[in-house]
């Protein structure tokens, strides 16, 4: 095997697509880990092109599949998702939503209730989840900054 090989075998994988999550600046540090653990489990459930491979360690003990690349964390202010939130409808880009309700709730059936009884333009987004072309993505959390 050449070095030219070895050092193209071991370039970095660039992907034509991306994951965002965006969180609403003012969460508590532990409503921001819920709401991103929520959010992303959504995409993984319905775009199985988003998962890898299962792992294994050394001693052979498998584990679950994980996303096949980074997921990106934004923050930004209520308007900031807000304004996403319409960006990602305008594009029809797989999404998965994260609202100040589902706090209050305790179980699956629950939440999906709480986002059904209100209309898309008054929901009260903490979170917002989405995937699709890098481009595209980036247009929707475009005012948005990196999570620190």
């Amino acid at each position: 095997m050449s070095d030219a090989t070895d050092a193209t075998d071991q370039a970095p994988v660039r992907f034509d697509t991306k994951i965002a999550v965006l969180l609403r600046e003012d969460l508590e540090p532990w409503q921001r880990l819920n709401v991103t653990a929520f959010l992303v489990s959504g995409l993984g459930t319905q775009l199985p092109e988003v998962i890898g491979e299962p792992y294994e360690d050394g001693d052979g003990v498998r584990y679950l599949p994980m996303f096949r690349q980074p997921v990106l964390v934004f923050e930004g202010t209520k308007e900031t998702l807000t304004t996403a939130h319409a960006r990602v409808l305008s594009r029809s880009l797989p999404r998965a939503v994260f609202t100040s309700d589902l706090f209050t709730t305790g179980n699956d059936r629950d939440n999906r209730a709480a986002v059904r009884a209100v209309p898309t333009g008054e929901l009260d987004l903490v979170g917002l989840a989405v995937y699709g072309p890098r481009n595209a993505v980036d247009k929707v959390v475009k005012g948005a900054r990196m999570h620190p």
